[in-house]
């Protein structure tokens, strides 16, 4: 590769960030999700959406106007063969604490309760166990790396599940906790996130849970890409319901 073809490919990556970073920026623009001073913690699954998610804020407070502090916490579903040590070495490049907690949420699942529908319990006793860990270690916020596509299928799985027009909020906070949850990715798309992934060679732990693939979320996106063959603009359309639709809890956006 001649010295031209390096510093375009140079370029190109350094675009591809710059795109992560003005998205990521524009959310928490809009929808004031960081103050002056915040402790977050970033819910680190290992897998390319929060790796993602800690690239964009680790890089952004470089220059973002207001000060703040990272930590990145894992749960451990007991579920085997997670390699995290890639990320616990990321995390030390970025000078950001790193704890992972050992749980075991998969055997309670699969082999106590032999849950035939898990997510949603799943989810519950993982978030729970976040939250005791991040108010443990003084962080006032949790930032999940729920993208763009995560905000469309939500509302979708809302209609067609629960007959209300709702999806999780840019911004929640939880009384009981005394934390706020924070979704800094909610303008990129899961198109960008793998793109970013496959740049810069981010390296992904395998998802273990034995239902990875075959969830209703999985269904609704399925379908969501099946109807896009005839309407492109689809995803774009959806997308801006959820925004323009005064969902209950949502924040103001700042004009």
């Amino acid at each position: 590769m001649d010295g031209k073809a390096v510093k375009r490919k140079d370029r190109l990556q350094t675009m591809k960030l710059q795109r992560l970073l003005s998205l990521t920026r524009q959310a928490l623009d809009k929808y004031e999700l960081i103050e002056e001073g915040d402790c977050i913690a970033v819910g680190l699954s290992g897998g390319k959406d929060s790796l993602t998610l800690l690239y964009a804020l680790h890089h952004l407070r470089r220059f973002y106007p207001k000060t703040y502090t990272l930590s990145a916490i894992t749960v451990d579903l007991g579920l085997g063969n997670m390699d995290l040590e890639p990320a616990k070495v990321i995390c030390e490049e970025f000078g950001i604490p790193y704890a992972i907690i050992p749980t075991e949420i998969g055997k309670i699942l699969f082999d106590i309760r032999k849950e035939g529908n898990p997510c949603s319990l799943c989810a519950k006793m993982r978030k729970g166990a976040l939250n005791e860990k991040a108010r443990e270690l003084g962080c006032n916020k949790i930032a999940y790396a729920h993208h763009r596509d995560d905000v469309i299928e939500t509302m979708m799985m809302s209609l067609f599940y629960e007959g209300r027009f709702h999806s999780f909020s840019p911004k929640t906070y939880l009384d009981r906790m005394d934390l706020t949850v924070i979704r800094p990715m909610m303008f990129v798309t899961e198109a960008d996130v793998i793109g970013f992934k496959n740049k810069y060679k981010l390296p992904v732990c395998k998802n273990p849970c034995p239902m990875d693939g075959y969830t209703k979320r999985q269904y609704v996106k399925d379908l969501i890409r099946e109807l896009q063959k005839d309407q492109p603009h689809l995803k774009d359309c959806l997308f801006r319901a959820v925004l323009d639709g005064n969902i209950k809890g949502w924040p103001q956006a700042v004009k």
